[in-house]
């Protein structure tokens, strides 16, 4: 008879299948709920930004975002988006009571773990306070040509660690924040969007180089001079102005082309077309 109550009694005991289940999962489902909403937040306000910058620049003489909004508007809005969906994972981790548990532990400990996450992370840390330095001061914005450490391209895009800039050869080159506020940093146009462009053909040394200035000179917009003369020859320096940093190589290109074709019609070209 006892054992028939016992087991009366384990059947009368609810199963996970016979309980409902949002009581069942309400953790879960609330902590899912709290991911969706913390990053659809973080997109509208992501958006709201991007719409605010596209207004300012509606509102001013040009129809484009300036360098300067551009720069400092990307990093504002990638803190911003990361921060928001930080604030939504701890607050997703915080419905288990395992979370809250291991996260009184760590700030119970917080002293100790601050120094070891700093020296671990010390590289890190410092390319981010870098990069929000550089969008403070701003020594380049996007789409300036920089020159860092021999390296010339234009800066495509600044972010909280790393900055990238794209080289004359279409490679992109990665550089570190911190490595950007320690170096001397050479930004062609931060003064004037305007770039100049340079090359240079080479004459063989007996060539007629007033000849050859008279030929070249007639390209508009272009300065001709004779910028060396040695043994190996003749180097006539031809220079322009383009109004936006990604127009230098196809002008250099399209300067360097011209120039040989009209010399090699006069039969003045270096014999092995050399140029620079």
């Amino acid at each position: 008879m006892a054992c028939r109550s016992s087991l009366r009694a384990e059947m009368a005991v609810e199963t996970p299948l016979d309980v409902p289940f949002l009581d069942a999962y309400r953790r879960e489902v609330s902590a899912i709920i709290t991911v969706v909403v913390a990053f659809v937040i973080a997109r509208i306000v992501d958006r709201a930004f991007t719409a605010r910058a596209r207004k300012v620049a509606a509102e001013g003489p040009g129809d484009e975002v300036s360098p300067v909004t551009a720069t400092r508007v990307r990093l504002v809005r990638r803190l911003v988006f990361a921060a928001i969906l930080t604030i939504g994972f701890a607050l997703a981790l915080s419905q288990f009571p395992i979370a809250r548990r291991l996260a009184t532990g760590v700030l119970a400990s917080s002293a100790a773990l601050g120094l070891i996450v700093g020296f671990a992370a010390r590289q890190t840390i410092a390319n981010a306070v870098a990069g929000v330095s550089l969008a403070v001061t701003q020594p380049i914005r996007i789409g300036d040509l920089v020159t860092v450490e021999e390296e010339t391209g234009v800066v495509e895009d600044v972010r909280l660690t790393y900055t990238y800039i794209r080289d004359d050869e279409g490679h992109r080159v990665i550089v570190p924040n911190e490595r950007l506020a320690q170096t001397t940093i050479e930004n062609h146009t931060i003064v004037d969007p305007r770039v100049n462009v340079t090359v240079s053909i080479w004459l063989p040394p007996e060539g007629d180089a007033t000849r050859a200035l008279e030929l070249l000179e007639g390209q508009e917009g272009v300065v001709v001079t004779v910028a060396e003369v040695d043994k190996e020859g003749i180097r006539i320096a031809l220079s322009t102005w383009v109004e936006h940093a990604s127009e230098r190589g196809p002008t250099a290109s399209r300067l360097r082309a011209e120039s040989l074709d009209r010399l090699r019609t006069e039969r003045l070209s270096s014999p092995d077309g050399r140029s620079a």
